[in-house]
C-alpha cells in the first residue's frame, strides 16, 4: 500500500527550505546586476566566458559548455552567439567529429574574463564568503555538494584548473 500522505516539513527545515529559497531567488539576481552594472554583460554570459577560461586551450564542447552553465543547447547557443558578436568566443567544428560544436575563448574574450573577474569576486566574496567561519564554509560545501549529488548534477573537477585570471 502507497502512502499518499507527503512527508510534511518540519519547522526546521521550513526554517532551512525558506533560507535555501531566498538564496535561489535573490543571489542569482544580485550577481547579474552586478556584472551588468560594472561589466556590461549577464550572470549567464560571466558564466560561460568562466567555464571557457577554465578548460584546457580555453575550448569546451558546446554540450559540456550547456551542462557545466546549466542551461539547454539552444539557449547556449543564443549565449555563445552574443559573445562571438563581441569577439570573446568563436566556434568551430570538433576536427575529428563534424556533429560536435566547439567553443573557445579568444584573447580578446580573455581580457574580459581579466577585466572583469576583480568585481566579481569581490561581490561573490561580499555576498557569499565574508564572515564565514572555516567550520561554516566546510559546512557550506558539504551541504551544496550534498544537494548537488542529489539533484543528479556531477561537480565538475577544477583542481587542475586555473582559477585566477
Amino acid at each position: 500500500m502507497v502512502d499518499d500522505d507527503p512527508r510534511w516539513l518540519t519547522r526546521d527545515e521550513v526554517h532551512a527550505w525558506i533560507a535555501l529559497s531566498g538564496l535561489f531567488t535573490h543571489l542569482p539576481h544580485l550577481l547579474d546586476a552586478q556584472l551588468q552594472r560594472d561589466a556590461g554583460i549577464s550572470f549567464a554570459d560571466y558564466q560561460v566566458l568562466a567555464w571557457l577560461s577554465m578548460a584546457p586551450e580555453r575550448t569546451r564542447r558546446m554540450r559540456d559548455l550547456a551542462a557545466r552553465a546549466d542551461v539547454t543547447l539552444s539557449h547556449l547557443s543564443r549565449i555563445v552567439a552574443r559573445l562571438e558578436d563581441r569577439g570573446w568566443v568563436r566556434r568551430r567544428p570538433e576536427p575529428t567529429d563534424g556533429r560536435t560544436t566547439l567553443a573557445t575563448l579568444t584573447d580578446d574574450g580573455w581580457a574580459k574574463v581579466v577585466a572583469t573577474a576583480p568585481g566579481h569576486v569581490t561581490e561573490v566574496r561580499r555576498r557569499v564568503f565574508d564572515g564565514l567561519t572555516p567550520d561554516e564554509l566546510a559546512a557550506l560545501t558539504d551541504v551544496a555538494r550534498h544537494i548537488t549529488d542529489a539533484c543528479g548534477v556531477a561537480l565538475p573537477d577544477i583542481d587542475g584548473a586555473d582559477l585566477q585570471p
